[in-house]
C-alpha cells in the first residue's frame, strides 16, 4: 500500500511538472511570436514618406519619416511590444506641429519590419541604432531625441546611443527581463506565475540565442549621459513604481522622474494628452531645439 502511494505521488508530481513545463513553453511561444502585419501609407496630414532601413545583420526595418524646421530637432519614436509605428502617431503629430522632424519605425518582428521572433530589446536595439544612423545622415545638423514606450524604451537604452542622441524620454520601461517576465506571468496566475517565470527565462537562449543578462536596460543606463525623462504609471503592474524608481536611481543626471497618477501600463500620451504635452514637450525643447 505504501509503495503504491509513493508511486502515485511520483506519477502526479511528474504530471504536474510536465503540465507546468508545457504551459511555460506555450507562454514562451506567445511571448516571442512575431507581430508582423501590413501598415500601409502614412496619413496625409503627417506629410511623411515611407522609408526602409537595414541593420548590419541585414534585418529590414520599415518606417515613416517627416522633415521639420531647420534647427527644430528630430525625434525617433519607438512603440511598445506587439504594436507598431501607428501607436506613435499622436506623438508624431504633436512633434511635427512644434517643428520637429520625426521618424516612426516598426521594431524588429513588428509591423512591416522583418524578424522571426520578438527578442525583448536585443535585435530591436539594432533597428534603433540603424534608425539613429538614418536620422544622422538625413539631418546631420539636427539634435536627435528618442521617445520610447515599454519595449521601445528598453530597445533605445540597449542600443547604447551615447554621443548620437541628445535626449531620451523613457516611458514604462522594464528594468530587467527577469522583472518583466515575473510581473507579466504573476498578473494572471498569481504566485504560481513566479514559479513559471524561471521556466520562461531559460527559453531565451534556446529560442532567441539571447541571454537574460543581455536584456537589462537598467544596467546600460549608467553609461548614458544625455538628459533623460523617465515616466511610468503609478498603477502599472507590468513595470511597478518601485522598479521605475530603481531605473531613475540608476540613470545619470540630468534626469527627470514623472509619476503618472491613475495610469497603468498604458499609452501615457493617450491617457492624458494635455499633461503629456505639458511635461514632455518642454523637456525636448530644452535639449533639442536650437
Amino acid at each position: 500500500m505504501k509503495k503504491s502511494l509513493q508511486t502515485l505521488t511520483l506519477v502526479i508530481t511528474l504530471i504536474v511538472i510536465v503540465a507546468i513545463s508545457f504551459i511555460a513553453w506555450q507562454l514562451g511561444t506567445s511571448f516571442v511570436s512575431p507581430a508582423n502585419h501590413p501598415i500601409g501609407a502614412p496619413p496625409s496630414d503627417l506629410q511623411a514618406i515611407t522609408i526602409g532601413i537595414t541593420t548590419p545583420e541585414n534585418e529590414k526595418g520599415a518606417g515613416w519619416f517627416a522633415t521639420g524646421n531647420a534647427g527644430g530637432g528630430a525625434v525617433l519614436l519607438l512603440h511598445g511590444v506587439r504594436s507598431d509605428r501607428t501607436q506613435m502617431l499622436a506623438r508624431a503629430r504633436l512633434l511635427r506641429n512644434a517643428g520637429y522632424a520625426v521618424l516612426l519605425i516598426d521594431l524588429h518582428a513588428h509591423g512591416e519590419s522583418s524578424g522571426a521572433a520578438i527578442t525583448f530589446g536585443a535585435r530591436e536595439a539594432q533597428g534603433v541604432s540603424a534608425a539613429i544612423n538614418y536620422l544622422q545622415q538625413q539631418l546631420p545638423r539636427e539634435k536627435i531625441g528618442i521617445i520610447g514606450a515599454s519595449l521601445g524604451a528598453a530597445s533605445a537604452v540597449l542600443a547604447k546611443p551615447e554621443g548620437r542622441v541628445q535626449a531620451m524620454v523613457l516611458e514604462s520601461m522594464f528594468p530587467t527581463i527577469e522583472d518583466a517576465i515575473a510581473n507579466r506571468v504573476a498578473m494572471p496566475f498569481g504566485k504560481i506565475g513566479y514559479a513559471v517565470a524561471p521556466l520562461l527565462l531559460v527559453q531565451l537562449p534556446l529560442r532567441l540565442s539571447v541571454r537574460p543578462s543581455e536584456l537589462r536596460p537598467i544596467n546600460a543606463l549608467p553609461v548614458l549621459t544625455m538628459p533623460v525623462l523617465i515616466a511610468s504609471g503609478a498603477q502599472d503592474g507590468h513595470t511597478t513604481w518601485s522598479e521605475t524608481q530603481r531605473i531613475f536611481d540608476a540613470a545619470n543626471a540630468p534626469k527627470t522622474l514623472w509619476k503618472v497618477e491613475g495610469a497603468g501600463h498604458v499609452d501615457l500620451q493617450h491617457f492624458n494628452p494635455a499633461l503629456y504635452e505639458s511635461t514632455v514637450m518642454p523637456f525636448l525643447a530644452q535639449h533639442l531645439q536650437q
